[in-house]
């Protein structure tokens, strides 16, 4: 028996150890990632300052003028613009589905969100290119008496929301699958409709669970890539309209990473871009966290 039992032992203490490994390096990589990030971009704060970087409007790398502040607006801009248009549409297809359609719909529905969360964003890209550009330009500029090219940060955001609908919607809907039933239950035996089932106990038990969708939702959105640079117009300049072109941090290191090394610091500045990204995503997520914390105590 001591031999039996010394072996199980010695396995248990192995497959502790490689879990704790993976535990270790998975809250670790964040970390690594940061400091690489910090670390490329060294050269470029060594010899301009954080402000000048993130709040000037100038960026001229052949003059050594490298303002993000562009970038960075145009990125907020997309993001919330796609995050505001797909938010009501995904929570409102996961109340329908799970406490108003037929589980079949839902099955049928899944393998569709499936296939929309696979589909490369260059395809995205593509079909913005020939659908939403246009659109943008033919129908929605003179309905406000504006000739657009179609390449602006309202097609970006167009693209983008279809793009994270399937991300959010798959989270929403496990979030109302997860609600006990009891509380649907409870709220239509004291008389309450459907509706009112759904909008005061429903919604309010899995609020926390939708704040972290959307959080999720918005971070996933903020750092793509492909489809928004073919659509959003790539122009360096402070956008102040959804009609007009603009330029996310994302699109500036695709688009240069590789382009123009012979220009110094120009690698340091675009890692440098990708820093800013990185903080503000670690942000969104943090902010949602503190958002989920403080709805669950009030709860």
């Amino acid at each position: 028996m001591g031999f039996f039992q010394t072996k199980r032992n010695l396995r248990n203490n192995i497959h502790h150890g490689w879990m704790l490994i993976c535990l270790v390096l998975v809250i670790l990589m964040p970390l690594i990632i940061g400091l690489g990030l910090y670390y490329k971009s060294y050269p470029i704060l060594s010899t301009h300052s954080l402000a000048e970087l993130l709040f000037s409007s100038s960026w001229h790398p052949q003059s050594n003028k490298f303002g993000l502040l562009p970038f960075i607006l145009s990125s907020l801009w997309v993001t919330l613009i796609s995050l505001i248009i797909s938010a009501p549409i995904c929570l409102l297809t996961a109340i329908h589905l799970t406490q108003y359609a037929r589980k079949w719909v839902l099955r049928l529905m899944h393998p569709v969100i499936d296939i929309l969360a696979g589909i490369p964003s260059v395809i995205f890209g593509v079909w913005g290119i020939l659908i939403i550009v246009p659109f943008v330009s033919n129908v929605v500029g003179p309905l406000f008496n504006k000739h657009l090219s179609g390449f602006s940060i309202l097609s970006g955001s167009l693209v983008l929301s279809v793009m994270i609908i399937p991300f959010i919607l798959n989270i929403l809907i496990e979030v109302f699958r997860s609600l006990p039933t009891e509380l649907t239950e409870a709220a239509l035996s004291v008389g309450a409709s459907k509706w009112q089932t759904v909008k005061y106990v429903l919604v309010k038990k899995a609020f926390p669970g939708i704040i972290s969708a959307f959080g999720l939702g918005l971070s996933r959105a903020f750092g793509e890539t492909i489809a928004v640079l073919m659509v959003v117009g790539n122009v360096t300049r402070i956008p102040t309209g959804v009609f007009q072109p603009g330029y996310p941090l994302p699109a500036l290191i695709a688009n240069n990473y590789g382009e123009m090394m012979s220009i110094p610091q120009y690698d340091s500045i675009l890692m440098f871009s990708a820093l800013v990204l990185f903080v503000i995503v670690t942000l969104f997520n943090l902010a949602s966290r503190i958002a989920i914390v403080q709805v669950e105590k009030h709860h």
